[in-house]
């Protein structure tokens, strides 16, 4: 492990001393976890007193089906392709949709001057309605970031400019990187030669689950 990551550890655990939910090194990186309320002020705080001043990445991270896996493969048998344990919309359920901590706001700073990154790590508290404050105005590029985080897991950012969908349709319904979305989505589109526009139409794919074959030597 560097003497470089463990010397920011000791500096950002006495800098935020009683105000971190934790902290612990991971891939040889420093990672935090913030509370929303707190998230703002500490992130402020690690550009303007602490030199991280270039946010290389922000994204968000659903949760929800977590060690949950379509299929096995350390205990499966050598033959046979339906090796699906068991589909993931079967067991979906309004309580399971709602299991604390499901979403994660992850922002990756790195700090020019002193060759140090951090990367903290926000759990909203309202899982049906999961919101962070915006950090815009503490690096402008995170405007994009957030909007993509709305747009493709519904993560709502206070304060933000602007905040609209930026990958996906205006009149997209639902965000696709949801782990309840379905894979298929719900509607397709085509050009309609005889309307001359794109029409939307429900979705004619059937979803269903595919086990890979395990190579063993």
């Amino acid at each position: 492990m560097k003497q470089s990551v463990l010397d920011l550890k000791n500096k950002v655990d006495t800098h935020f001393k009683g105000r971190l939910l934790s902290s612990e090194i991971q891939f040889d990186e420093l990672t935090i976890e913030v509370s929303p309320a707190n998230s703002k002020n500490i992130l402020n705080q690690l550009r303007f007193e602490l030199g991280f001043d270039m946010l290389i990445d922000l994204c968000g991270v659903d949760y929800l089906s977590y060690g949950i896996a379509n299929w096995e493969s350390a205990q499966a048998c050598n033959t046979g392709f339906s090796r699906g344990v068991f589909d993931f919309d079967e067991i979906e359920s309004d309580e399971t949709l709602k299991k604390p901590r499901r979403f994660c706001v992850t922002y990756h700073l790195l700090s020019v001057c002193n060759n140090n990154r951090i990367r903290i790590k926000v759990y909203p508290d309202n899982t049906e309605q999961p919101i962070v404050d915006s950090v815009v105005d503490v690096w402008n590029c995170a405007n994009w970031f957030e909007r993509e985080a709305f747009d493709l897991f519904g993560i709502l950012f206070s304060g933000h400019p602007d905040l609209r969908r930026i990958l996906t349709d205006y009149g997209f319904v639902g965000h696709p990187l949801r782990k309840d979305f379905p894979l298929t989505g719900h509607v397709e589109m085509r050009y309609d030669s005889e309307k001359g526009r794109v029409v939307y139409e429900p979705v004619t794919i059937e979803n269903r689950v595919n086990v890979p074959r395990v190579i063993r030597h």
